[in-house]
């Protein structure tokens, strides 16, 4: 299996006017989800595909000579962590650009057989594999439904047509994709923040299976592929998504709170620790912060200052950038002195990062550090869209090398552990029952293989 080295987010739009502008704005609100590459393709009826992308974020790359030679009034965007989307093909069925977010698990497989029957491939990304699927099955719908036959993994993909933006989500639904709508078109979007902040109304999510032909007419289901259930990525709403989308008819926000007044709760429950302030690990522990203050009462107050230039340090490819970016990202406010702190994040993944955060905090007079955790243990590489490539990056399977976590006992004595590697005064997780009761979904339509290990 390879293991993801990619996050990423799409958009499309069918507009009454030139396009470009709306998909650039709409890859804006998607920045978070991906921030090495962005590219745009958009279809005039006079010359066809319009195709430009780059290394970098798409405000500073794109030049505004570069979007008024895209031309159009449907077209395609993508932002991404490790290739450069969307990819423009010649097809016999004219030109076309695909543009996606996912893991095919299988690519290395899927790349043989190809090889073998005489194709040949650029570098091996998974978009190209994807691509030419759709390519050699005669017809764009033909095409996206053969995904869901030879694609073991993730996908929501856009496919820019002459006729229209084709817009599916593979079987299970692991990634999101939203569409919305307004009187100026009709679009698609990984997440529905680019939507809301383009003043476009929700229209409704892509089922799982499901192909959307986006044109004049608004959005069209051409065909709907058999789901044997759905398996949406929990992560999505814990970490990746941005807090303020809604996912699957459920807020993000909501279940950012839901999960830290459970952590809160289960304080309660245990121990009851007297703590001064309750404070996240910004950006992505806000919420849960927000919800264990709201459950315990202890009054919420910053302990870091957040740079918002800098990226999301989970995202980077390596693990020096991840640090470096940890390290730009956040600085110690005075404040701290003398408290005793409850610190939220979503996750622990590595390990180093809150461990840098506790030390700094100490090193600035903290009296006490208590890491509180929304998600349950990290023990499995997640084989569907995020960044985690091997079991031995993960901090909890260091001290589980096999097997996952069964008993209560058994989760207090990683936390233990845990709590003595990052120099914390404790640490909790949520439990696995927990964490699913606060994404108000049931468990039979979530993916959780990166916490128990079982694929969908």
């Amino acid at each position: 299996m390879r293991f993801i080295e990619e996050n990423c987010g799409i958009f499309g739009i069918y507009s009454n006017a030139q396009c470009v502008d709306y998909i650039y704005q709409g890859l804006d609100f998607l920045q978070h989800r991906g921030q090495e590459y962005c590219g745009i393709s958009t279809f005039d009826d006079g010359n066809g595909i319009n195709h430009i992308t780059h290394h970098g974020r798409v405000t500073n790359r794109f030049t505004s000579e570069e979007l008024r030679s895209l031309e159009g009034t449907w077209g395609i965007g993508h932002v991404s962590l490790r290739d450069r989307q969307p990819m423009k093909w010649q097809t016999k069925v004219g030109e076309i650009s695909v543009a996606f977010s996912g893991n095919v698990i299988n690519a290395g497989e899927l790349m043989e057989d190809m090889m073998n029957r005489g194709k040949s491939f650029y570098k091996g990304y998974d978009i190209e594999i994807i691509s030419k699927i759709i390519i050699e099955n005669g017809d764009i719908i033909s095409g996206i439904s053969a995904l869901s036959e030879k694609v073991k993994g993730s996908y929501s993909l856009v496919v820019l047509t002459g006729e229209g933006i084709y817009a599916s989500r593979d079987i299970y639904g692991f990634r999101p994709l939203i569409l919305g709508k307004n009187s100026e078109g009709y679009a698609v979007s990984s997440e529905s923040r680019a939507l809301q902040n383009m003043d476009m109304e929700i229209f409704r999510d892509v089922v799982p299976g499901e192909i959307v032909l986006i044109n004049y007419k608004g959005f069209q289901t051409v065909k709907q592929i058999d789901s044997p259930r759905k398996a949406h990525c929990a992560f999505e709403w814990a970490y990746t998504a941005s807090i303020d989308s809604i996912i699957d008819g459920v807020s993000v926000q909501e279940a950012r709170n839901n999960l830290g007044e459970s952590l809160a709760q289960r304080d309660i429950d245990e121990t009851d620790i007297a703590a001064d302030i309750v404070a996240p690990v910004p950006m992505s522990g806000v919420g849960h912060a927000l919800g264990y203050h709201k459950r315990s009462g202890i009054n919420y107050q910053d302990v870091f200052l957040y740079n918002r230039y800098a990226d999301r340090s989970y995202t980077q490819i390596t693990q020096t950038a991840r640090e470096k970016m940890a390290k730009r990202k956040l600085s110690v406010l005075p404040y701290v002195k003398g408290k005793r702190v409850i610190l939220c994040d979503d996750s622990i993944v590595r390990g180093t990062q809150i461990f840098n955060k506790v030390r700094d905090l100490k090193k600035a007079g903290a009296k006490e550090i208590h890491v509180r955790v929304a998600c349950p243990p990290l023990m499995h590489p997640c084989a569907f869209g995020i960044s985690t490539r091997s079991e031995g990056e993960l901090l909890a399977r260091k001290f589980f090398k096999t097997g996952d976590i069964t008993s209560i006992k058994q989760l207090r004595d990683l936390e233990a552990w845990i709590a003595k590697k990052i120099d914390a005064d404790s640490v909790k997780f949520n439990t696995m029952d927990a964490f699913v009761e606060s994404l108000k979904i049931p468990r039979g339509n979530l993916c959780l293989q990166c916490f128990d290990g079982i694929l969908p």
